[in-house]
């Protein structure tokens, strides 16, 4: 028993539906494509359970937040798929992986075959037990990652307002879950080992001002320490957390965020490992050349650093599928997969985005008593990193444009002095070439000369004279 399609994605989150509509846009035919993918339901936009699904009043729930609306694409319901010809089997955990037969088997012993595979599988929430704690089955221990932890959390935050949850980890799952906590009432405590939150991205500058703003919330931090064990009731319900530096923690909820590890079990000893993740060459594909990968799962290589890197955001999911398909459709004219870095969250009345690398020198810029401030990163005399909170649609678009062009940096002072300035004043006199991706005084700051959009007209201009010199200088030869 067994199915045949041209193309599979295997996975159903975010990166899926992104793929499925890019392939819909290269003009896949019906029948060709199937979608596989353990949840129950079709893909849609994991942020939202970290937000707006933990609303406590007019909440997000599906179908409203299938992908692709997250782009401002289309909403890509159970239907949207039927009639693009476009299978999706739900439901379904694959066992096992043949790359060099390209079949995978389901759990259910149904063999599916395939001609290009996209493997999209995502990664999975780091338990508990991984460390060495017991308790992850608690009624009131919850993760968050997909719909059903997400269904599963919002049952329980609604029978405890007013009593005390316990957040375990300090990266983007528990701010945005703390937040949320906060928003329904609810007490919280923050437990992490590091000295700040968002302690791979932000600088202790950067994380105070969020911090602060938490505790006017009532937000507890307890940093420099981890979880060691919970404390049961008879009914095994945890009431308390005890921490490793010997202090403990009433708890009526406990949320866990520790980190994610990539899906890559099925692929182990078949297809080339790093960095944790599948390694993918500039076209997303994998040491065999009808495997891609793309999304959380994928290491790949990161021109603006020149080095490759698995990058775990929605972001990257979605430019990564896209680009993949177009690899596999069009591969004659799809260019190297060139990605900027690209990070955001948006919590209480917060914006900020990120771009580039957090690495080098930090400057500061703006007011950080007030809704906007920022930061860049100079490393090796170029800026390589940008932060910005409390931007307009016009100034996240300069730091991302300039952040790409890693502008040379000769006085750290006057580029703290410019400020925000700089990269608003160089994206708008210094335009570059449009990148093709599926998916005050400037004395002392100046850009390296290989990125002016100048030069390469310049060398475009160059060349046609020399040509036209040549075929003159033919010319006269001949006669002679």
């Amino acid at each position: 028993m067994g199915r045949a399609f041209v193309y599979v994605i295997l996975g159903g989150g975010v990166a899926a539906g992104y793929a499925a509509l890019e392939f819909t846009k290269k003009g896949v035919a019906n029948g060709e494509l199937c979608i596989i993918s353990e949840e129950p339901v079709a893909p849609y936009e994991r942020p939202a359970l970290s937000k707006g699904f933990l609303l406590p009043e007019a909440p997000a729930r599906l179908p409203a937040f299938h992908t692709c609306v997250g782009a401002n694409e289309e909403r890509l319901t159970p239907k949207w798929y039927k009639e693009h010809g476009i299978e999706l089997i739900l439901g379904t955990r694959v066992k096992s992986a043949d790359v060099r037969r390209k079949t995978l088997l389901t759990a259910a012993g149904e063999t599916i075959s395939y001609k290009f595979l996209i493997i999209a599988t995502g990664a999975r929430a780091l338990k508990l037990e991984e460390f060495g704690v017991s308790g992850s089955d608690a009624e009131n221990v919850c993760y968050l990652r997909d719909l059903a932890d997400a269904t599963r959390l919002v049952d329980v935050m609604q029978n405890s307002t007013g009593d005390n949850a316990v957040v375990i980890g300090g990266g983007y799952i528990g701010m945005e879950v703390a937040a949320s906590l906060v928003i329904n009432k609810i007490n919280v405590s923050m437990v992490f080992p590091e000295p700040h939150c968002m302690g791979r991205l932000f600088t202790p500058k950067i994380a105070s001002y969020y911090e602060d703003f938490y505790k006017s919330k009532g937000v507890n931090f307890v940093k420099g320490t981890v979880l060691s064990s919970f404390v049961f009731n008879p009914d095994g319900k945890v009431t308390g957390v005890n921490l490793k530096d010997g202090s403990n923690l009433p708890a009526d909820l406990v949320v866990v965020g520790i980190g994610i590890r990539p899906n890559t079990s099925l692929f182990e000893g078949q297809l080339t490992l790093e960095k944790g993740g599948i390694k993918v060459n500039s076209r997303l594909q994998t040491s065999n050349t009808s495997v891609y990968a793309v999304g959380d799962v994928a290491s790949f290589p990161v021109k603006i650093f020149g080095e490759s890197r698995r990058l775990e955001h929605v972001d990257a999911a979605r430019k990564s599928a896209r680009h993949a398909v177009a690899a596999i459709m069009e591969p004659d004219t799809t260019p190297d997969f060139d990605y900027l870095p690209f990070f955001y969250s948006r919590v209480f009345s917060f914006s900020w985005q990120f771009y580039g690398d957090n690495v080098g020198e930090t400057v500061y810029f703006g007011d950080f008593s007030g809704p906007s401030f920022g930061a860049y990163w100079v490393h090796k005399g170029h800026l390589i990193g940008s932060f910005l909170e409390g931007g307009s649609k016009e100034e996240y678009e300069a730091i991302a444009k300039v952040t790409r062009l890693k502008p040379a940096v000769d006085d750290l002072s006057e580029l703290e002095r410019q400020g925000l300035g700089f990269v608003v004043a160089l994206s708008q006199k210094l335009p570059v070439a449009p990148v093709i991706n599926v998916g005050g005084s400037m004395s002392t700051v100046v850009l390296e000369k290989p990125v002016y959009a100048w030069h390469a007209t310049a060398g475009v201009v160059v060349a046609a004279s020399i040509a036209a010199f040549a075929y003159w200088y033919g010319r006269r030869r001949r006669r002679w």
